[in-house]
């Protein structure tokens, strides 16, 4: 009974905690709104998810989360230094293609969000097999420096917590 009306409690408590923040104060009210669509959501959207994705090591969970953080902060002054110090011109913007070693769905989803929420990147499509990301740079004189970075801060992780 509960895991049908809860089919992802996961997902449920996020959309919750996600409410509250957006509504930015904790009331009754925000908080049975969140529970009502904490529960609607995952129930409407049950059909399309076939499995839950298996997810383990969560202390590397915790240590990916950390390092998105840092490089969340690091890329904000350095795209802040681009855009205020450089000329248009200067900058050594190029498309990169990613080769993948992830293997699941979710770990690709959330790579390519990863890369997509650190500024001066953008995931810009995924290959019809999904064994590359496309991925936009701001500022990257090596491609194959950037893709090592990224397989050896994100993908390494990630391989880890999803397969």
């Amino acid at each position: 009974m509960a895991l049908r009306m809860f089919p992802h409690p996961l997902l449920s408590v996020w959309i919750v905690a996600v409410w509250v923040l957006l509504a930015n104060e904790v009331t009754f009210g925000h908080l049975v709104l969140g529970l009502i669509l904490g529960i609607l959501i995952p129930l409407a959207t049950s059909a399309y998810w076939p499995g839950r994705p298996r997810v383990g090591a969560p202390l590397m969970m915790i240590e990916f989360m950390l390092v998105v953080l840092w490089d969340i902060v690091v890329s904000n002054i350095q795209v802040a230094y681009l855009i205020l110090f450089r000329r248009g011109d200067s900058l050594h913007s190029r498309f990169i293609t990613l080769p993948l070693d992830l293997t699941s769905p979710e770990a690709i989803t959330v790579l390519a969000g990863t890369i997509t929420m650190t500024p001066g990147t953008v995931s810009a499509d995924v290959s019809a097999d999904g064994r590359a990301l496309l991925v936009h740079c701001l500022e990257t004189d090596e491609a194959e420096a950037t893709i090592a970075q990224i397989k050896q801060r994100y993908e390494r992780r990630l391989k880890r917590i999803f397969e």
